[in-house]
């Protein structure tokens, strides 16, 4: 998942709030704060991570809003006519101090969460959700920003001026900049109330994970292997529960232990704790704080002229309306739930065998599921886990990086890049012909109290040649269950493969070639596929071959066990499309539904209800812990985007397989660069896969990438 991809603070920190929730407060401060510094050091300069505080946030916010203020201010003001530079170039060049805090404030959020932190930002969701409507609704600012609009409509500009003018004009118009006085006040109150909402929401998430930990004891470990098991005896002892084996919950821990364990009533349980997060019917809770997020979202749409909120959402993505995005994925559910069904008589057939007396049940798929695949395809995940190991997957990474896009990455020397945690590691990116400095890569890869769950990529420094050329700070973060001391990082294909995906967006970061700040941004069903597409490279000759070693003997992967992975390719497809898809779904008609009176678990009961969603599996993400959508409005209605980028990807990985050097062939991968990477968002992302493809791409490459047809 790609959390952020501009930095500049004008019509585009909204979004920033809506991804980070990020917030503020009303105090004084001034530059010797630590977090409002310009950043110093080698590289450009870098975040003074080893010095920051939570005790600072509240009071760089403020400063920087302050200070953010008056440039907008400055720029609305301004007595000369609107042109492009004294208008949007000055724009472009604002918000420097708020920049550099949010890197900061991005850390505390995501990667090093505490309570004390999450007081602070309690306290200034509503305050940064205001100053942001000072800009967005900043009507001076608005006629500046429509007049050199309208001129560039007559007299175009350069392309990548043209390109960011109407970004931030559709911006702006879309944010309620050209409607009445009494409207824009309604609409600033509702983004204030938002704020709050989507704080609780994401805090009532983690308090669930953090809080629902099943401890085992030594007579319920059976089928777990051994480094699962000295992984979950450390977290124990961290958790002050020395001679236990904790199962965290989050996916990173529910995962294999649902897959492997022989325990059905603790695969109950520990399924039961990670779906039910956020719906507890206690005091954390979500169901009517979602309520609540939807109705503010219609009113707020209908304030600009809009039926629901997904018409006004899709209308800048590549799908333009919802009716496209259900089609896409309409089109493809029967397939899925079909063999879905598939799965399920396998997996029965095998209890039945066994004489195990069960009827499956959503607990149950996991472990199953890799009956069959033993079954099936004679391939053992536990036994494929046993190359993947965590360091060679990231030297692999860095070949695919070397072969595509001519990349070196060099650890940095230990201690000239501060960090905020021992566990992160910095390398530097080079050209590989030239030796040109690209930018750092920071690596946060293991799990932790505190830290948000699943992988993510993000920036702290963005590529741009606007006022000189600034090179990347770009991150990797993930939640690998750290291993016992002494023993390798073992991960399943799965992580392997989501490790690749971040890495992707990474790349997508180091290979901007853009001007304008602004142009770094993307198109929510368009910034997944570059990183899904990545991930085609895990299982290539090339990789497997050099790095799918094992951790003890260092013996390459045996062929046959490859071609037992390659064979079972698209094994249990059902369900991860399936899981996938009806988040997608829920996603998309929560938001067409009249949200007055819902009760959102009676809509998500009666809605797979109506979609006829097997019962053997919950949707990927459940409505009351769908923080992709409701932590904020990242992902809102835009979660299918996963699936349009997967048509994408699907179709451009069959452009490589016919090609004559196959994945590493090099006017492909000069191609994959100059069309699909580098533009960003300065080019429209249709054009930009035309480019690169010579045509749309087509949805049978999907299904036959899923296997649903040949």
């Amino acid at each position: 998942m790609n959390t952020k991809n501009t930095t500049p603070f004008t019509y585009l920190l909204l979004v920033c709030i809506h991804i980070l929730s990020t917030s503020c407060t009303n105090s004084t401060t001034d530059q010797d704060n630590i977090l409002l510094q310009e950043w110093t050091g080698p590289y450009g300069g870098v975040p003074a991570f080893d010095k920051m505080e939570v005790a600072d946030i509240q009071s760089a916010v403020e400063y920087g809003m302050e200070e953010n203020l008056k440039e907008i201010e400055a720029i609305a003001n301004n007595e000369a006519a609107p042109t492009f530079e004294n208008t949007i170039e000055a724009m472009e060049r604002s918000g420097a101090y708020l920049d550099r805090v949010f890197s900061y404030y991005g850390i505390f959020s995501s990667n090093m969460s505490s309570p004390e932190f999450r007081e602070v930002q309690a306290v200034l969701a509503p305050k940064l959700s205001e100053f942001s409507s000072k800009i967005n609704q900043n009507e001076a600012l608005f006629k500046r920003i429509k007049t050199v609009y309208d001129n560039a409509q007559e007299n175009p500009l350069d392309s990548d001026q043209q390109r960011v003018v109407e970004l931030v004009y559709k911006g702006f118009a879309m944010r309620g900049a050209a409607i009445d006085a009494k409207k824009k006040e309604r609409y600033a109150a509702i983004d204030k109330e938002l704020s709050v909402l989507y704080n609780k929401f994401s805090d009532n998430v983690l308090h669930d994970e953090e809080n629902y930990v099943t401890y085992l004891n030594k007579d319920q470990l059976g089928g777990l292997s051994d480094g699962f098991i000295k992984s979950a005896a450390a977290i124990a002892k961290e958790k002050g529960q020395e001679g236990k084996y904790a199962i965290t919950n989050t996916r990173s821990s529910m995962d294999p232990f649902l897959t492997y364990s022989t325990e059905r009533d603790l695969r109950k349980q520990v399924w039961t704790n990670y779906y039910s997060r956020g719906d507890n019917n206690d005091e954390y809770d979500n169901k009517e704080i979602i309520a609540e997020i939807l109705k503010l979202r219609r009113e707020r749409v209908e304030l600009l002229g809009h039926k629901n909120y997904a018409e006004w959402r899709l209308q800048d993505r590549m799908a333009k309306t919802p009716e496209n995005a259900l089609n896409l994925m309409e089109a493809v559910w029967p397939a899925a739930i079909s063999r879905v069904a598939e799965e399920v008589a396998d997996m029965q057939t095998i209890a039945d065998a066994n004489g195990d007396n069960i009827t499956i049940e959503p607990w149950d798929y996991r472990y199953y599921a890799e009956k069959v695949r033993v079954a099936k395809y004679d391939l053992n995940s536990d036994e494929v886990k046993q190359y993947l190991q965590l360091d060679k997957l990231r030297e692999a990474m860095f070949y695919v990086a070397g072969r595509l896009f001519n990349y070196k990455f060099e650890p940095v020397p230990e201690g000239s890049v501060p960090v905020f945690q021992e566990d992160v590691k910095v390398w530097e990116v080079t050209d590989l012909d030239s030796g040109a400095h690209i930018g750092l890569w920071y690596l946060d890869p293991f799990a932790r109290a505190g830290k948000r769950s699943g992988a993510w990529a993000t920036t702290y420094r963005s590529h741009t040649i606007f006022d000189g050329k600034k090179t990347v700070l770009a991150s990797n973060n993930s939640n690998f269950i750290k291993a016992a001391p002494g023993e390798a990082v073992l991960v399943s294909w799965d992580d392997a493969t989501t490790f690749f995906h971040e890495f992707g967006h990474a790349l997508h970061f180091f290979s901007s070639n853009v001007k304008y700040p602004t142009l770094n941004g993307g198109v929510r069903d368009y910034t997944e596929f570059q990183s899904q597409l990545l991930e085609r490279w895990l299982s290539t000759d090339e990789v497997i071959s050099q790095y799918l070693v094992h951790h003890e003997t260092g013996e390459v992967i045996p062929k046959a066990l490859v071609a037992k992975i390659k064979k079972a390719a698209t094994f249990n497809q059902g369900f991860g499309t399936t899981e996938y898809l009806a988040s997608a779904l829920m996603d998309m008609k929560l938001h067409l539904a009249d949200p007055e009176g819902m009760d959102v678990g009676d809509f998500e009961k009666e809605t797979l209800a109506a979609l006829d969603m097997p019962k053997e599996l919950p949707m990927r993400h459940r409505t009351p812990h769908f923080g992709h959508v409701f932590s904020g409005e990242g992902y809102a209605t835009a979660y299918y985007g996963y699936m349009w980028a997967d048509v994408l990807t699907a179709d451009a990985a069959e452009a490589f397989t016919d090609s004559e050097g196959g994945f590493y062939d090099e006017d492909m991968a000069s191609k994959l660069v100059k069309y699909l990477f580098a533009p960003r968002n300065a080019i429209d992302p249709a054009k930009a896969y035309r480019l690169f493809r010579g045509r749309d791409a087509q949805i049978e490459a999907l299904m036959r990438d899923r296997g649903f047809i040949n």
